[in-house]
């Protein structure tokens, strides 16, 4: 009796937690749980796959560094003919003089020891030395662009509001990423990829920008373009500006980014904050350029470049441009989460739609509703009263199935729909070992309680068997699989846990509580 009430307390807590986590699924109005996740497969949404330039960011330090070290031998008053990045991810440094040549070495090894010298010469008295970045370096810069990629883009999609995403790396260099329920895809495809470089650059008003449209670009100086649009008329018009190459402040020193409305001209723009050392920095360029156009620049295009009238304090600045209320919440986004270390570019595409997706629901429900009902009535004909008890705890098995889904916040796919059907068939395969171990104990002249004794006792070890081994398969398939493969690996897991408990706990309890309660004198089987 003892071994009874232990069971019975333990099949009602479980069943009755299932219970509680699956009714948020059911009718998801006031209960306080979760409902079970969908999947892209069933839900529609937007899956892509993008490649991240590696390249680009390793591009990126390289011309860090190659400015640092201008920079430099600048303070250091050291003289040098030219400091390039060449081949890529290379920079050739020329030096001349011995003063100036001994000074360059000595500083080389003192404030960038970690370059690796990969040629040197001296010729007509010209020092020329190329650096690179050891191998070991340029690895882990490549494989932190990934990293740190996946992390804004994470933080873009979690500002964007799309519930339950799947952002994860694929291979050295990819990025998964599966937005279920999601309906305005481009705009999502527009906020993801964009790289969200802000850059502050002076206008260079001392040069003719037609003539540098014509070919003739100053040294230090590049063309870039602004695009107003007509909010009215949809037409897009492209202004030319000639802005000088170098970057008084970019938009990693911002703190916030937030979208507000012009009074004046009842117009969104993107206000922006900046922390005490951009705030600092940014009061120091609008009081060393009062009277000139500072250009605010985002991934190389001109968004305002206004005329400097004083000195701005207190560490706040503003984008505007012509901007509809989203684009500018958009910009708002990217801004806040940063800027992407490289681009990325969409290697692959798919949209599911929300009516493809309900097909899919359907005919996974139908599949499931076929396959239970031809095997409860398998079991019904074949095993009679003991085909009914597995039935029932086919019943519940589902039930526990579709609890862990909700109580883990697992998503369900058309494939986990797949794992279900099978654990459905699991489910009652250890039922059909300990139903034929009874008949086997009846057929020698055993009574009906002490046939189910040692139906159960010899069937178990073997079941646990047959279920563990399946477990382990299922397991390594969700730490190695992705997407359908492991959607398949979760229900599985789930319905291989819940087939042990109903066909070793459940359907025992019942036997029990037949014999012992209801005093059965004969077994159905």
């Amino acid at each position: 009796m003892k071994n009874i009430s232990w069971k019975s307390i333990l099949v009602i807590i479980v069943v009755i937690a299932a219970v509680i986590y699956i009714i948020p699924s059911i009718k998801p109005t006031w209960w306080p749980h979760k409902k079970i996740n969908l999947g892209l497969d069933l839900q529609g949404g937007m899956h892509l796959v993008l490649e991240v330039d590696t390249e680009k960011a390793l591009e990126s330090t390289i011309e860090r560094i190659r400015l640092e070290i201008r920079n430099l031998l600048k303070k250091e008053h050291l003289r040098f003919l030219n400091i390039e990045r060449v081949s890529g991810s290379n920079i050739l440094v020329k030096v001349q003089g011995k003063d100036n040549i001994n000074s360059f070495e000595q500083l080389l090894n003192k404030e960038f020891k970690d370059l690796r010298i990969v040629s040197k010469a001296t010729n007509d008295g010209v020092f020329s030395i190329v650096l690179d970045l050891p191998e070991e370096e340029t690895d882990n810069i490549k494989k932190l662009a990934v990293s740190q990629a996946l992390e804004t883009i994470r933080n873009r999609i979690d500002q964007f509001g799309v519930s339950e995403p799947d952002i994860r790396h694929q291979g050295e260099k990819r990025i998964l990423i599966q937005l279920p329920g999601i309906r305005d895809t481009q705009r999502a495809k527009d906020l993801i990829g964009k790289t969200a470089l802000l850059e502050f650059k002076l206008v260079d008003e001392t040069h003719d920008v037609n003539a540098a449209q014509k070919g003739n670009i100053p040294p230090g100086s590049e063309i870039l373009t602004q695009i107003t649009k007509n909010l009215d008329t949809n037409q897009e018009t492209k202004n030319y500006f000639l802005i000088k190459k170098q970057t008084l402040l970019t938009g990693a020193n911002l703190t916030d980014a937030r979208v507000q409305i012009d009074s004046q001209f009842n117009e969104p723009y993107v206000s922006i904050t900046f922390d005490k050392k951009g705030g600092r920095t940014f009061a120091k360029i609008t009081e060393e350029n009062i009277k000139k156009r500072l250009a605010i620049v985002l991934d190389n295009h001109v968004y305002s470049a206004p005329v400097i009238q004083e000195k701005i304090t207190g560490g706040e600045a503003r984008i505007t441009g012509s901007f509809t209320l989203e684009e500018a919440k958009d910009l708002a986004i990217a801004l806040r989460a940063g800027a992407l270390p490289a681009p990325v570019k969409i290697l692959e595409e798919r949209t599911v739609g929300p009516s493809l997706g309900s097909d899919s629901i359907n005919k996974g429900l139908v599949s499931v509703y076929v396959g239970g009902l031809l095997v409860a009535l398998f079991m019904i004909i074949y095993y009679k009263g003991s085909g009914l008890i597995a039935d029932f705890a086919l019943i519940l098995n589902i039930i526990l199935i579709a609890g862990g889904l909700a109580g883990f916040q697992a998503t369900l796919t058309l494939p986990g729909i797949a794992g279900i059907i099978l654990t459905i068939g699991m489910a009652v395969d250890a039922n059909v070992l300990i139903f034929e171990r009874i008949r086997e104990e009846l057929g020698i002249g055993k009574t009906p309680r002490a046939a189910v004794d040692a139906g159960y006792n010899k069937a178990t070890l073997t079941i646990m068997d047959a279920n563990v081994t399946t477990l382990i398969a299922a397991l390594v398939l969700f730490q190695f699989g992705t997407g359908p493969v492991k959607g398949f690996a979760v229900t599985l897991s789930l319905g291989v846990i819940a087939s042990l408990f109903t066909s070793l706990i459940m359907t025992r309890l019942v036997f029990d509580y037949l014999f012992i309660n209801r005093k059965v004198k004969h077994l159905s089987i």
